[in-house]
């Protein structure tokens, strides 16, 4: 690769969206160039998505990308770190495609077009299972047979794009003892000590831990086994209700926009419910990853709901007085860090999540020695 700073595309695919970012990354970090979003409905609109992203930089007279970088959120038990992609390395992502349903088929289709669409680009897999592959084992392991263990059975942990952009901007000021709390439509906690991840509370799938838009967090498996035996779910039915008709969706009835449930809770209590639940399942999730970390420094929030929510950042944070949090009410309101008042026995922080920017680092780390010069 020349001395030339190159020049970045940088795919986020989720379960319901694909957001793009065009960065100049040079040794001091990403500047982006262009960034947007655009919601998908099926793995056909990816294509569609893909074109008019690559329609809108010509117009808007960007530089051609010199590499293209993709979130993958899971890369089942044998990719669990960032790579180059290549055909062997789509294979292995395919035959993962069971651990992360709702994402991998997306992704597969977003790169496989890209590669069609951006021919000869190199191109970057960058995983959110990755941060999280420094869990000891006692997080890492699932209390199943042993058998089933090593099939790739366990807690993989995922958000851990967004975690290592928390982790890269706290820099010197890191905290030994830091809790990380994404919430958005999909929502995890992490508990981090000195910069590595020891505990999340996502597990085998991105359906786990805490009650999310759609997704319902952690169940009684008992829920499932009684759902299939005594009302004849099958495995598509059991799928499509834990992802995508549970969460803030099942429980209030009417939506998984916190925002809207907010409007409707002074007259809706199935909508003040799934706020109240909502709150409750990151508080007690934050408790648990103190007793993982035996104390905390920090809590950041970040994701959508996380950074633009005060109202869900004072539930959450009233909810762990007992440790000695303690949120000042106007820079809650207002955004403004620290959120903690001055006597607070840790910090509260809120910062953006910055996925794409890490793609962008990343994939430039993984060009560094290759020339695509003739």
């Amino acid at each position: 690769m020349d001395a030339v700073s190159p020049i970045v595309l940088a795919l986020n695919s989720g379960s319901s969206s694909l957001k793009f970012g065009l960065y100049r990354v040079g040794l001091a970090g990403p500047d982006v160039l262009h960034s947007g979003e655009a919601e998908l409905k099926s793995i056909d609109d990816a294509q569609g998505a893909l074109i008019g992203i690559a329609e809108l930089l010509t117009k808007a007279r960007m530089p051609a990308p010199t590499a293209i970088g993709h979130r993958v959120v899971h890369g089942g038990p044998n990719l669990r770190d960032h790579c180059l992609i290549d055909d062997a390395m789509l294979g292995q992502l395919e035959a993962a495609t069971a651990f992360a349903p709702l994402h991998i088929p997306l992704a597969l289709s977003v790169i496989r077009f890209a590669r069609e669409h951006f021919g000869g680009l190199p191109q970057a897999a960058c995983f959110d299972t990755a941060f999280h592959a420094t869990m000891p084992a006692v997080a890492r392991t699932l209390p199943i047979a042993r058998e089933l263990r090593s099939q790739g059975i366990q807690r993989y942990g995922f958000h851990g794009l967004s975690c290592e952009s928390i982790v890269r901007r706290l820099a010197d000021d890191l905290p030994d003892r830091l809790i990380i709390a994404h919430l958005g439509n999909g929502a995890s906690l992490t508990a981090v000590k000195s910069g590595r991840s020891i505990d999340t509370s996502m597990g085998l799938t991105p359906t786990g831990g805490v009650i999310m838009g759609t997704r319902s967090g952690d169940l009684d498996p008992g829920i499932l086994v009684y759902l299939a035996r005594e009302k004849a779910f099958d495995p598509a039915m059991l799928e499509d209700l834990v992802d995508r008709r549970s969460g803030l969706l099942g429980i209030s009835g009417l939506s998984s926009d916190m925002r809207l449930l907010h409007r409707s809770s002074s007259t809706n209590t199935d909508a003040r419910l799934a706020i109240q639940m909502f709150c409750s399942s990151v508080r007690k999730q934050a408790a648990a990853m103190i007793t993982t970390l035996e104390g905390v420094d920090a809590i950041v929030f970040t994701g959508g709901i996380g950074e633009n929510d005060p109202q869900a950042r004072a539930e959450i944070c009233a909810g762990l007085s007992w440790m000695g949090v303690s949120l000042d009410e106007t820079s809650n309101r207002s955004g403004n860090n620290p959120l903690n008042d001055p006597m607070s026995r840790c910090r509260v922080l809120v910062m953006a999540s910055q996925e794409d920017e890490q793609i962008a680092r990343h994939t430039r780390d993984l060009m560094v020695g290759i020339d695509r010069d003739p």
